[in-house]
């Protein structure tokens, strides 16, 4: 293998993104100044390039650096802070102003950062700067359908600049975020001509020769460049256009992609945080069998305990697929039945029920005793608790706090309940885990007789489309009903979502996988007057 000229690493490397108010600890620049003499002292016969946050008179940029031979030859100061959807850099970072041009191996190159790349005039700026290509570090978090989305961005970039760009981006999980890596290199032809694969780190290897320019070829084209006064084609060096190769990666299907998302997205917050593993309530349903088996992916199954909770309502089928799914993972199981301690709560609490007739009460009850029988395997274990509830269900309150909330983490908090079938059938393509009758039976909560979540949700294919109008592109109900949706069954769902923010607000983490997910994302007032739905309907 040829040995590299320069290594790129991604945006705000030394901290990692988001890095949020750590950014105003004092501390943290002791703390980055010795990572960065470090790298000077230790790196050398190769060129590093570098993101981290730098502190000057002027303010603190969203910075990379590279550094060559122990000290840093070129600095660039990101331009376009995002602040919008999970981004707040304008709360911490001022601007640069201007493009960021070095020599590398003969080659003028062009710095720039993430949202740069995003906006009009930053290649052009480089272009008119005298490069000839651009290095892009990223922090870029996935969504399902980012990395197509980040194809066109770049081949825009590469028209308006007319030079190739090398794309790198980080990979893993911080909090909700999850970073996909995915990085790239796009000819200036705009092909992608390299591609590391998604959710796994990897060096690539980017091979950069020159070859005679084609727009050149042609004795009228040069004419009419020379004419135009496009000094990008009078420079000597123009003569040549740079030709980058590499490897292309595989390219996953949406259920592939997504699926490896939530599995990295669990994997990194539990290690990370320096937890011993996890604690699952399995239910024998299909949310809990899919959480089930993204943890087992994501940790081992040896570091995950399923514990089984049965009531008086429970359907044997459902101890039995529960199990059933545990043993095909390898995962250890126990089976506690909550009847005791619902029955000492019932009682203690009969004085104050006199006279009152059982209600929803009576199943948060149930739902609570089992969360308070997790907490205490996690308390015990020191392993945290994956709650299993999806997106469909926090969107519209279908879920008991304190009861299947309670836990450190949640995987399918942005996962749609038809988007849980799907991801199931993919992960039983790759080994079948989870029973047949799983994915036919109607879900139920299994918290009163023959309980169906349709008895308080419309049916799922017709409630996730109109969530997904509603959450995550924010159309009115005018809007949606318009598409064809049923009017009644719009309003309902409408105002499901806005009086259930109390619960989202207090609701684990979860691995945002959406454009648009609840938490730091989607951000609503709990307390708030106003409705789409008018006082009439």
């Amino acid at each position: 293998m040829k040995e590299a000229d320069i290594v790129l690493f991604p945006e705000l490397t030394l901290t990692s993104y988001p890095p949020e108010d750590l950014l105003l600890r004092k501390g943290l620049y002791t703390q980055l100044d010795v990572a960065m003499a470090r790298i000077g002292r230790e790196v050398h016969d190769i060129d590093l390039l570098v993101g981290y946050p730098r502190r000057t008179a002027a303010g603190l940029y969203n910075a990379c650096s590279v550094i060559r031979h122990g000290r840093i030859i070129a600095t660039y100061h990101k331009q376009h802070l995002p602040n919008y959807s999970v981004f707040d850099e304008k709360r911490y970072f001022v601007p640069g102003d201007r493009a960021c041009v070095f020599d590398l191996r003969g080659i003028p190159t062009a710095l720039s950062i993430c949202e740069d790349i995003w906006v009009h005039g930053t290649a052009f700026q480089a272009k008119a700067a005298g490069a000839r290509l651009m290095l892009n570090i990223n922090a870029s978090p996935y969504h399902l359908g980012k990395m197509h989305t980040r194809e066109e961005i770049l081949r825009a970039a590469v028209r308006e600049g007319r030079m190739p760009v090398i794309y790198v981006n980080l990979v893993g999980g911080q909090d909700e975020l999850v970073f996909d890596g995915a990085s790239m290199v796009m000819q200036a032809s705009g092909e992608v001509v390299a591609r590391c694969p998604e959710f796994r780190e990897a060096l690539q290897l980017v091979e950069v020769s020159s070859a005679a320019d084609p727009r050149l070829e042609s004795p009228a084209v040069a004419s009419s460049a020379r004419e135009s006064g496009d000094a990008s084609l009078s420079r000597p060096e123009a003569a040549s256009t740079l030709l980058l190769r590499g490897e292309l990666s595989h390219v996953p299907t949406a259920e592939e992609s997504a699926y490896m998302a939530l599995v990295t997205g669990v994997r990194d917050y539990v290690r990370k945080n320096g937890f011993k593993g996890a604690v699952i309530g399995v239910s024998g349903g299909i949310d809990s069998a899919l959480t089930l088996a993204i943890a087992a992916d994501a940790l081992g199954a040896d570091q995950i305990e399923a514990v089984l909770m049965p009531s008086r309502y429970t359907a044997q089928m459902s101890i039995d697929d529960a199990r059933a799914e545990a043993a095909a993972l390898g995962v250890h199981y126990h089976i506690i039945s909550i009847e005791q301690a619902f029955n000492a709560l019932t009682d203690s609490l009969a004085p104050v029920f006199a006279g009152l007739k059982p209600d929803v009460t009576e199943e948060n009850i149930q739902a609570r005793c089992r969360g308070v029988i997790l907490m205490a395997i996690s308390n015990k274990t020191g392993k945290i608790v994956l709650t299993t509830g999806n997106k469909s269900e926090m969107a519209c309150g279908y879920a008991t706090l304190y009861g299947d909330m309670a836990g450190g983490f949640a995987p399918l908090k942005d996962v749609p309940k038809m988007l849980v079938y799907r991801l199931a059938e993919y992960r039983n393509q790759r080994g079948a885990v989870i029973p047949k009758r799983v994915f036919e039976r109607p879900p139920s909560a299994e918290l009163r007789p023959d309980q169906k979540d349709e008895d308080s949700l419309p049916p799922y294919p017709i409630l996730d489309p109109i969530l997904e109008r509603y959450v995550e592109h924010d159309q009115t109900p005018e809007e949606i009903i318009a598409a064809g949706f049923e009017a009644q069954t719009v309003k309902r769902v409408a105002r499901m979502v806005d009086r259930n923010e109390y619960k989202r607000r207090q609701a684990a983490p979860g691995v945002r996988i959406s454009p648009r997910a609840f938490g730091r994302d989607r951000r609503y007032p709990i307390t708030s007057g106003y409705s789409e739905i008018g006082t009439r309907d």
